[in-house]
């Protein structure tokens, strides 16, 4: 590709091209060219392995991953065959992009750090046990239901456990100054699972069960041969597939987890699983606001409701809450019971936004996560927060409150928008392309959050905001692209790492949009991104992925904490609907390029 260098990721490498920390506080740090190794003194690793399995390694003598970045190790698969194990590999390379901006000679050693932080995305941490989730719909589309699902809390609280054990960005050597989560932080828009992100961000105890606080009562032990059943000798078709047989699967699963909480501010996007049930279904619909914490649930349904139904969320355009509705109803009969649970009701904004204000849940700050009390007047999602000195950052709300999975911006969220880039652009264009001067705005870097990536951001009407028009992901573009200081995109909802150049024919006014993948599916990635002057008119974004602490190797013994973490993210790498790509296809296309993970973007300074 074009204006793209690739880099092998050996030490004499980053000797000559990476930058290390000095010990001090200041806007922006000097950076002699050496690097500084990213490991950290470790924490206190998660205990609490059932009777006769393996303990959890103590931290500091965890295997790779812990306390460093896919710089220096990735996952690889080894072994043939249906399911295939994990083990630790090569790291990736950096790459140098300089699509937007040349890469000069020599910036390594005049270079000052402006900004560190992480990114998470796409957690999805889930109640898989909600009578609302449709798992039926894997008897015609295989990626509908996850093997991994029951375990997303253990492996959020491992991936919280690596950022703690970061002990600064590979490039800068600067400690992270907090972490940003990019939306679908849960996934069925509940009470409960709200509870359990915000605990596993800001510290404490998690018990991963609802309905019957003494046995799980989900599809995994249902006895139908649709899903996995990790703790009985059912032939089911994950275990055709090569998927084991691991007693005592579900009582770890549900068995309380302790996390040590983000040791860094830590701020909040939503995405459409945090406003809607499933992701895209009408949210205070009172058929469906019941049936969550009822008694009655279903595990599979007729194949022509199946697909009646995977048609219409293909299509985006039908009623789809109607269509479960009566799927609902005509299947009244096959539904089994449960145990109801009151903890399991949808959040309304009003309630997402308060339970992020709740002092409870401050853990290292800022109180509400980006979020103030003002934001209840109207429950407005979007706000704009420092970065660092001389670095402004702005979470946007691009969900569709009526029921959609796609985004898209209202006109004025649009508006306060264009207002916030202005206030901190001393110069920018209008929408004609006439220089517009702002001789009191308080010039700064812009980086811009939000949970849709561009592709995702349609005009679809928002019923539950009638009278807003809306707009999508190319007009966003348009707007970002008049104002010079803005330097990247920064999102999620794909499930797949790709960064996208768009470039403008005035160079300044080009930015990066960067798009993570998830954390629930693989390859559970997370970013450490960096920001530097060059000090030769140029500024570089490093992107970096990060996987989760626990050890790449599984041991399907090791019920711990620590064992079911990578698990996690094993069963993530064989799921059914990506067996087509076990030699590299699906696989590598979720992973992105190498050019979508391991970068330096290179931008022209406004």
């Amino acid at each position: 590709m074009a204006g793209m260098t690739q880099f092998p990721t050996n030490r004499r490498h980053f000797l000559r091209t990476s930058g290390a920390a000095v010990a001090a506080a200041g806007a922006a740090w000097a950076l002699p060219s050496q690097r500084i190794g990213s490991s950290a003194a470790p924490g206190a690793g998660h205990t609490g392995a059932r009777p006769g399995a393996a303990p959890a390694r103590p931290a500091a003598h965890r295997a790779a991953p812990y306390g460093v970045t896919t710089l220096d190790t990735a996952a690889r698969p080894v072994g043939n065959g249906g399911y295939r194990r994990l083990t630790s590999g090569p790291g990736w390379p950096l790459v140098v992009r300089g699509e937007l901006a040349s890469a000069a000679a020599g910036r390594q050693d005049r270079r000052t750090a402006l900004a560190c932080f992480l990114q998470f995305t796409d957690l999805h941490v889930a109640d898989v046990q909600s009578p609302l989730r449709t798992e039926f719909l894997r008897a015609g589309s295989p990626g509908s239901w996850r093997a991994q699902e029951a375990l997303s809390v253990a492996g959020s609280v491992s991936l919280v456990e690596q950022a703690n054990a970061l002990g600064g960005g590979p490039h800068t050597g600067r400690p992270p100054a907090f972490v940003m989560s990019t939306g679908d932080n849960i996934d069925n828009h509940s009470m409960v699972e709200l509870e359990w992100f915000l605990a596993l961000m800001s510290g404490g105890r998690i018990t991963p069960n609802t309905g019957d606080p003494t046995s799980f009562e989900g599809v995994q032990n249902s006895g139908l041969a649709l899903y996995w059943h990790p703790d009985d000798s059912l032939r089911d078709q994950d275990k055709r597939r090569g998927l084991p047989r691991i007693p005592g699967y579900l009582e770890a699963a549900m068995r309380p987890v302790v996390s040590p909480g983000l040791r860094m501010p830590w701020y909040s996007t939503p995405g459409n699983h945090d406003d809607l049930p499933g992701g895209c279904l009408a949210p205070q619909d009172p058929v469906l606001t019941e049936y969550i914490t009822g008694a009655r649930k279903l595990f599979s349904v007729p194949d022509s409701d199946v697909a009646a139904f995977a048609k219409v969320l293909d299509s985006g355009d039908d009623p789809k809450s109607t269509v479960l509705k009566d799927l609902l109803a005509r299947n009244a009969a096959r539904a089994r019971t449960v145990t109801p649970d009151e903890r399991r009701r949808m959040a309304t904004p009003h309630e997402y936004l308060r339970a992020h204000l709740d002092p409870a849940f401050a853990g290292a700050g800022p109180v509400g996560h980006g979020y103030t009390d003002n934001h209840l007047d109207g429950d407005r999602m979007y706000y704009s927060f420092a970065v660092a000195e001389g670095v402004i950052g702005i979470s946007i709300d691009t969900t569709y409150r009526s029921g959609h999975y796609e985004g898209s911006l209202g006109t004025e969220q649009l508006r306060w928008l264009e207002r916030t880039l202005a206030a901190h652009s001393s110069r920018h264009h209008d929408a004609d392309g006439r220089l517009v001067r702002n001789a009191g705005a308080d010039d700064a870097h812009i980086l811009v959050f939000s949970h849709h990536h561009s592709p995702s951001m349609t005009r679809r009407p928002d019923a539950a905001r009638a009278e807003e028009k809306r707009h999508d992901g190319e007009e966003v573009i348009a707007l970002l692209s008049r104002f010079p200081n803005v330097v990247a995109w920064i999102n999620g909802h794909s499930h797949i790492n790709r960064i996208t150049p768009h470039a403008h024919a005035t160079a300044t006014r080009s930015f990066w949009e960067v798009n993570t993948a998830s954390h629930v599916d693989y390859p559970q990635h997370a970013r450490v991104i960096e920001l530097v002057d060059n000090h030769d008119g140029t500024l570089s974004l490093f992107t970096t992925l990060i996987e989760s602490a626990a050890p790449h190797r599984t041991d399907f013994d090791d019920l711990s904490a620590v064992g079911l973490a990578s698990l996690y993210r094993e069963l993530s790498y064989n799921a059914p609907h990506l067996a087509a790509g076990m030699n590299g296809g699906v696989h590598a296309g979720m992973a992105g390029t190498a050019a979508d993970r391991n970068t330096e973007l290179l931008v022209r300074r406004a």
